[in-house]
């Protein structure tokens, strides 16, 4: 039996985002799939305690912690002692910097090392500014990595420098939420949220990545071009940013096509999903684009960028175009609508593509990474430390 820790600070955060959800999912299969290990779930106490539940191997605990650094490099460390852990898995791309025991990191991406930008919220910024300080100081203590795409591991190699198989791709998988739904819930969430019965989906984070400047730029050359352009729902955003990026780019006026919903619960994104007639998906750089294949999942076909990971993962069942370019973008939303492509078969090849991808799959990945290293002796050492569990 191995006592396993999983960092997972933000999990009972209420509004989730790709790192926080994608440590839910691995959670929720690991609990499926192992019931002989005893893993200890690490947490900063929030609003969403109910999103998973203790089981018999699955011990929750919630850790005190000031500030994010706090919780991580002096509260986390000494819950590892506390609990005479054989490893731990952080999650979230940093870690403790002082550890007795063998580290598992999942490194989602280097963005902030590639690059220094202050344009994002000062939450961003600091977060950026922190990473940019641990990981190159981390990853070589790491015993093991996992990144989340053949792209990601290129870069991380390549900007620290790495070499042999350090750096494991896992994909990240979808959810089986993720389907066609064609009930009357799909109805009451378009009454609740006043949607149009057609409309292009966009997630409008203001972090610089997202490409909101080119995208709404590439939405006013659609609409200016197009007899009867379809409204366009800006989540995941406020209103005011909206409204600053519409100043801008000189296209007020397009006002009345766009609908801002500030924050949509992971629960109720199928639905969203499902009611689009198109998503858009032009990012600058991901380490992987799991908005790509949720999309697919529900049967929405997407637009995405060329760029980083996202033809890896989205392949040929998505558009693709040059995220640097807005026209290139606003091309393929006029080929699109103008059924210059063909839709059925986007979707087909969409709805395809997405399967490939599970959670079950995921989970099987990281739990035979966690085997492998309990046959090393760096955790039968740690194991031979501590006779006495609590």
């Amino acid at each position: 039996m191995i006592r396993i820790g999983i960092e997972a600070q933000r999990l009972f955060r209420r509004k989730k985002h790709g790192m926080e959800i994608v440590a839910l999912e691995l959670i929720r299969q690991l609990q499926q799939l192992d019931k002989e290990n005893q893993y200890f779930i690490f947490v900063k106490d929030d609003e969403d305690r109910d999103c998973i539940s203790e089981t018999e191997n699955f011990k929750i605990i919630p850790l005190p912690g000031l500030t994010y650094v706090d919780w991580e490099q002096i509260q986390l460390p000494k819950a590892v002692k506390k609990y005479h852990l054989d490893l731990l898995h952080c999650t979230c791309n940093t870690a403790p910097l002082k550890l007795d025991v063998p580290l598992v990191l999942t490194l989602h991406d280097i963005i902030y090392l590639e690059s220094v930008s202050f344009s994002g919220t000062p939450y961003q910024n600091f977060g950026n500014l922190y990473r940019r300080w641990v990981v190159p100081r981390i990853i070589k203590k790491c015993s093991k990595v996992i990144t989340v795409s053949q792209y990601e591991r290129k870069c991380i190699n390549q900007t620290l420098n790495l070499s042999g198989d350090l750096v494991q791709v896992v994909y990240n998988g979808i959810s089986s939420n993720f389907r066609s739904i064609r009930d009357q819930d799909l109805i009451s969430y378009r009454e609740k949220h006043k949607l149009p019965e057609e409309f292009i989906l966009y997630f409008a984070n203001p972090a610089p990545k997202k490409n909101a400047f080119n995208t709404l730029s590439a939405y006013r050359h659609y609409v200016d071009n197009t007899e009867y352009p379809l409204p366009l729902i800006l989540a995941d955003t406020n209103t005011v940013f909206v409204n600053q990026l519409l100043e801008k780019i000189k296209a007020e006026y397009l006002s009345s096509h766009i609908t801002v919903i500030e924050f949509i619960p992971f629960t109720e994104l199928p639905y969203i999903y499902n009611l689009a007639s198109l998503f858009l998906y032009p990012s600058k750089r991901e380490s992987f684009g799991l908005p790509i294949l949720e999309a697919m999942a529900c049967g929405t076909p997407v637009i995405t960028s060329e760029t980083s990971s996202m033809p890896e993962v989205a392949q040929n069942a998505a558009l693709l175009a040059n995220p640097e370019d807005y026209m290139s973008i606003a091309h393929q939303l006029i080929a699109y609508f103008a059924k210059k492509v063909s839709q059925e078969l986007l979707i087909k090849e969409g709805l395809a593509r997405a399967k490939e991808f599970t959670w079950q799959y995921t989970a099987q990945k990281v739990l035979q990474i966690y085997h492998h290293l309990s046959t090393k002796n760096e955790l039968s050492a740690n194991r031979n430390r501590h006779r006495t569990y609590v």
